[in-house]
């Protein structure tokens, strides 16, 4: 081969190539398991794929799409449930190199079908709720030329899985896509903004299995429990077997306890990735019942802000060397930041709790992590006179191979978040936080949420956490109310559940007493009780503080 050729094959990049290797090496090793219902004695029966069935599945699968016009660079709607087909799917995408186009159902119909509209799909592959969805927004998917149903197709057209899957097997030829081809568009959840495209190329994908494997140490002997499906795409290129949960992806606040510890106890899991609020969930029912997960050796916990409560409460049921992780990232650049529950218990929680910020750790690996000054405008060019002191707020961002260069068909907000460096970039994280003197960085909140005052800026997670010291509050939100650069803060409030009825007038007065005595919150004083926060649907865990904040300017008028 010549030196030219060489150099040509040494930039192929494609995640399936990981797939048909571990394929070779391990053939009969699980790659997937998913629960297929109980016995008469109530006991979990599973079902499961091996390396090389999911392999050659994927294969047969890629011939079809193929065949049915899903091609390289196709963009490709993909609405289906956890499970075998979800991943025979998604790797047969990538084989073909066709683009998986990933909106989170949890923004509401009418905003997903936008974002899907955004995306101009020429594909659909969905189960068949989804279809029913598209028959109702047919203007929404105009460009779709290929509908492929996964299960019963009802009374709309195109294929089923079963029509396009091609038989007997023969090796697909894996698409031979370069660092910089795409690869897939991830829509943020739009949590503070209009939801947005991240265009995913190969090489950031690629670059995301190399940190993630790298940072977590692992093996190929890992059995991961994937309470949270797109996370799961990382472990079959790993070699690493996923078991699918029996519980709702979109409602992990609500998830069976019993369930999830069942399944780890089953299948020895031996890592776990969960929202905040499935930790929660999990750590108070083990922690009560005593229970001890000895398997389990690594947690990982991201999504939102994971207190060090809700740390130390899930920890009782670890083992003394197990650990857990919780690393910081967004749609755009994730993992970027992490920290482990030792560090989290023994160091930093007591300064978290006083109104420090959550500590969030040190940079993964080489990638690049800077304060700079908060601004709401563009930074067109890159200059170290952005930068801020250690130990002052500033807005964290990020440099490095597994971050996404731009969004789809979004020039401005690639403008807002984008800063060019020579040959490279930077993206802005919309987040504030400060680095302290050991390298490590905490974050406070979204630099949109903080409040402005006449007086000075307060910022979310510092304030809130002084009012969740509190016995009887759940959880706490900062809002401000008013016109910008005037606004008045309020703290909404969502206490813990309670048989006995709480007397709200004395905890208010309990909590304006608790504000009172420091120094971020005593301008704090007006306080607004709310029966449940408006959060996100995939993690349950991050608060929409934009309605919250509708919603006190209504209560306080």
């Amino acid at each position: 081969m010549s030196p030219g050729n060489h150099e040509k094959e040494r930039h192929v990049v494609n995640i399936a190539f990981y797939l048909k290797r571990v394929a070779k090496i391990a053939p009969y090793k699980r790659a997937v398991v998913y629960p297929a219902g109980r016995d008469s004695s109530g006991r979990v029966m599973y079902s499961h794929l091996t390396f090389l069935q999911l392999d050659r599945e994927s294969d047969c699968l890629a011939h079809g799409m193929e065949n049915a016009g899903i091609t390289r660079g196709t963009r490709t709607i993909l609405m289906v449930k956890p499970g075998l087909e979800f991943f025979m799917v998604i790797f047969a995408l990538f084989k073909t190199g066709a683009v998986p186009v990933v909106v989170d159902p949890g923004m509401g119909i009418r905003r997903m079908v936008e974002c899907f509209k955004e995306g101009r799909p020429e594909a659909f592959i969905g189960i068949p709720p989804a279809h029913v969805i598209r028959t109702f927004y047919p203007r929404f998917f105009k460009t779709v030329r290929v509908w492929v149903t996964v299960g019963r197709r009802w009374f709309w057209r195109g294929f089923t899985l079963n029509q396009i899957r091609q038989v007997p097997w023969k090796p697909y030829p894996t698409a031979k896509t370069r660092e910089n081809d795409t690869a897939a568009i991830l829509f943020t959840t739009g949590s503070t903004g209009p939801a947005k495209g991240a265009v995913y190329t190969h090489g950031n994908f690629d670059a995301q299995l190399r940190h993630i494997k790298t940072h977590l140490g692992l093996s190929m002997e890992e059995i991961d429990l994937s309470t949270f499906p797109l996370f799961a795409l990382f472990w079959p290129p790993l070699g690493i077997t996923s078991v699918i949960p029996d519980m709702d992806p979109t409602k992990p606040a609500r998830v069976n306890p019993k369930k999830i510890i069942e399944a780890i106890l089953d299948q020895g899991v031996t890592s776990m990735f969960a929202s905040p609020a499935l930790l929660n969930r999990v750590g108070e029912y083990g922690k009560k019942r005593n229970i001890i997960l000895p398997s389990l050796k690594r947690v990982i916990s991201a999504g939102a802000p994971v207190s060090p409560s809700i740390v130390e409460k899930f920890a009782s049921l670890l083992g003394e060397n197990a650990r857990i992780h919780t690393p910081y990232g967004a749609t755009e650049a994730v993992p970027i930041i992490s920290i482990t529950s030792n560090e989290i218990l023994t160091e930093t929680r007591k300064f978290s709790e006083k109104g420090y910020g959550i500590c969030i750790g040190r940079p993964i690996n080489n990638l690049k992590i800077r304060i700079i000054k908060i601004s709401d405008d563009p930074i067109q060019k890159w200059s170290d006179d952005i930068l801020v002191e250690d130990g002052e707020m500033g807005e964290i961002a990020v440099a490095g191979d597994l971050v996404t260069r731009e969004y789809f068909e979004k020039p401005e907000a690639d403008a807002v978040a984008k800063i060019e460096d020579k040959d490279s970039f930077w993206h802005r994280m919309g987040d504030v936080g400060w680095k302290d003197s050991k390298g490590r960085i905490w974050f406070c909140g979204r630099k949109s949420h903080r409040v402005v005052t006449k007086e000075n800026i307060l910022f979310t997670i510092p304030c809130e956490a002084i009012f969740n010291n509190h016995p009887q509050v759940f959880r706490s939100a900062l809002v401000g109310i008013g016109p910008r650069n005037q606004q008045k803060p309020v703290i909404c409030i969502e206490l813990k559940r309670s048989r006995r009825r709480l007397n709200k007038k004395a905890i208010k007065n309990e909590l304006l007493e608790l504000a009172d005595q420091n120094e971020l919150t005593k301008g704090i004083k007006t306080i607004l009780f709310h029966k449940s926060f408006p959060v996100d649907i995939r993690h349950n865990s991050k608060i929409f503080r934009e309605k919250l904040a509708l919603w006190a300017e209504k209560k306080s008028s």
